[in-house]
């Protein structure tokens, strides 16, 4: 019945003896995928290994019924329980998103609304940085470029987990259905007569990408430096310290100028870049295949809204799940897991249908 779970068992025995290996951890990278994939295997292979133990179980149940009816009673709890287990591990071997186990580098950009988009996206990024804090994640900032009034028009920010995450507990997993676009309908601090304004901010989510998940080839590269601009501060202004870096194949550009040195804003510049171009090829294979991740927008207009922020209702809605709840400033305040776990489970559950279809 579960084929599949004898071949995972075979590489979750052998993973097991390379992570007891010392040698294993001279190689971080390489470590540190074997540790993911075990936290992965875990929870499967620990339900498959109670369905066989209740399958023996039951067999001597039924065996020593024949001679005394108490026993036959027991086969029947027993086959109750099994199927129980039947019911988890089917749901545990739907094919899982091989992204969901990595961090996340989060984008927040102004779209429509002038300083009251740069405001919500300041907004965005504030609820973020809570969540991540709730959860025990780091957070850094990479790249920002604030408005006038205290608002963001583009803000980077790595979110990373500490040690390795149990299986839907990483990063990704958690927030790769906050991408798209966020409405938000307020009266704006620029507002004199109190009307209530719409305007919109957008998310991108990417997986961040070790350099064994990307080849860059330093040649696809064309790098330039110019002279940060912003508040001030020392080496701001002064230096050409800000990055600019094109990859000439598919156009992509990053530039950053957030850190003091030429040095840490490329390092910062290529990590951004990375992560995009694993999105780019993940996107593609999508295309090839189904679009699993076309919640996801790179237009910041309205009428392509995933979700809205009302504040004078004090509600938020997801419109891609039905999500409805009037806790808007608890959530703002980080208190997102209710609606990240909405968006999840309706995700599990296209998954699952789209398996049993097959």
């Amino acid at each position: 019945m579960f084929d599949a779970c004898v071949d995972l068992s075979a590489e979750y025995a052998t993973i097991e003896d390379s992570l007891a290996d010392p040698r294993i951890h001279a190689d971080p990278a390489e470590s540190r995928r074997l540790a993911r994939r075990h936290a992965e295997l875990r929870p499967i292979i620990e339900e498959y290994r109670t369905w066989v133990s209740l399958g023996d179980d039951i067999a001597a149940a039924r065996e020593l019924g024949a001679a005394d009816p108490a026993f036959a009673a027991e086969a029947e709890v027993l086959e109750q329980r099994r199927e129980e287990t039947a019911d988890r591990l089917r749901t545990l071997l739907v094919p899982r998103d091989p992204l969901d186990g990595k961090d996340v580098i989060l984008e927040i950009k102004a779209g429509e609304g002038g300083e009251e988009s740069a405001l919500f996206a300041g907004d965005l990024l504030r609820m973020y940085l809570r969540y991540a804090e709730r959860r025990g994640w780091s957070t850094e900032v990479l790249e920002a470029e604030e408005s006038d009034l205290g608002g963001y028009r583009d803000v980077a920010v790595a979110v990373k987990a500490r040690g390795v995450p149990q299986p839907g507990e990483a990063p990704y997993a958690r927030l790769k259905f906050e991408g798209g676009v966020h409405r938000v309908q307020r009266v704006p601090v620029t507002e004199s007569q109190g009307r209530i304004h719409t305007s919109a901010a957008g998310v991108l989510v990417l997986p961040e990408a070790e350099e064994v998940d990307v080849t860059i080839d330093p040649n696809d590269l064309r790098i330039d430096v110019y002279r940060s601009s912003g508040p001030g501060g020392q080496s701001v202004n002064t230096t050409d310290s800000a990055v600019r870096i094109t990859h000439l194949p598919t156009g992509t550009v990053v530039s950053c100028q957030n850190e003091k040195s030429q040095l840490q804003n490329r390092e910062q510049a290529l990590r951004i870049l990375r992560a995009r171009l694993l999105a780019l090829a993940e996107e593609e294979a999508a295309r090839e295949a189904s679009d699993s991740r076309r919640a996801q927008v790179r237009t910041v207009d309205r009428s392509e809204r995933i979700r809205t922020y009302n504040f004078p209702e004090n509600r938020i809605s997801d419109h891609r799940v039905g999500y409805k709840a009037y806790n808007l400033d608890h959530v703002l305040e980080g208190n997102l897991d209710d609606v990240v776990q909405a968006c999840i489970d309706a995700g599990d559950a296209a998954a699952i249908s789209s398996a049993d279809a097959s």
